[in-house]
């Protein structure tokens, strides 16, 4: 563990892996003031070959007006060995994603590998995890109680929205440890970005090297914009940005 905090007893010893490490406040803020946050995170990625970008159309925020940055948290969440309706009659709740908020830090992201068309986190988590001060929550599957998270401005990013609950159909397998998130590995500490537009996973090992390089590109793009308002012909401007033309 990285505190004192005591796990909450739900999961077997083991099954709760040491957090990630820290990402400074101060490289936080420099990520948020990108303009085009994920689309210029993507750029980057994209000239290292680094496959970490899912777009909103596959996890989809419930408040596009929100943007967060901030390390990873993970839950990985597997299908109930039981039928549901056979969970329901033994009180068998073994979706623990409560653990993985206890052990979450202010400006961290909680991130949920979990189940699709159930939910993994509903309104009552949601509602812990922003008293924790976690930024926001990407889940890969289902999420229910929309209207809460909404109510409290906790941002969620999910590929599903369903009001079955996983309470008798998942169980937390792991809290921080690796998981799949679209196809996308995601660590613990690993920098989560999300806005209206997608979701950016970078590499902590990365970090240092992606921020300046997306500061770069926000500079270039601002100072074409400001060509663009002093009203730079199209042709010159072509010949700017794609280094041919007239």
């Amino acid at each position: 563990m990285s505190d004192n905090r005591r796990p909450t007893g739900l999961l077997q010893d083991g099954m709760i892996k040491p957090k990630g490490p820290v990402v400074s406040r101060d490289v936080i803020e420099r990520f948020l003031a990108l303009e085009d946050l994920s689309g210029t995170i993507s750029d980057v990625l994209d000239k290292l070959g680094v496959r970490g970008v899912v777009g909103a159309s596959i996890l989809i925020p419930t408040l596009p007006d929100k943007r967060i940055v901030g390390p990873a948290v993970t839950v990985r969440n597997v299908p109930q060995e039981l039928d549901p309706l056979q969970s329901v009659g033994t009180n068998e709740n073994r979706m623990t994603e409560i653990e993985g908020i206890n052990f979450g830090d202010d400006g961290d992201v909680l991130v949920i590998q979990g189940l699709r068309d159930t939910s993994n986190m509903g309104g009552i988590m949601a509602t812990l995890a922003q008293r924790q001060g976690l930024a926001g929550a990407v889940v890969d599957g289902g999420v229910r109680d929309v209207g809460q998270s909404r109510r409290i401005g906790f941002p969620v990013w999910s590929r599903d929205v369903s009001p079955i609950t996983g309470k008798w159909r998942c169980v937390t397998a792991e809290v921080n440890g690796a998981v799949n998130i679209a196809g996308i590995a995601v660590r613990p500490g690993d920098l989560v970005i999300a806005d209206e537009t997608g979701t950016c996973f970078v590499p902590h090992a990365l970090i240092a090297k992606v921020l300046p390089m997306a500061e770069d590109i926000t500079q270039k793009e601002r100072a074409v914009m400001k060509r663009m308002e002093d009203g730079i012909a199209i042709p010159m401007l072509a010949k700017e940005l794609f280094g041919r033309g007239g």
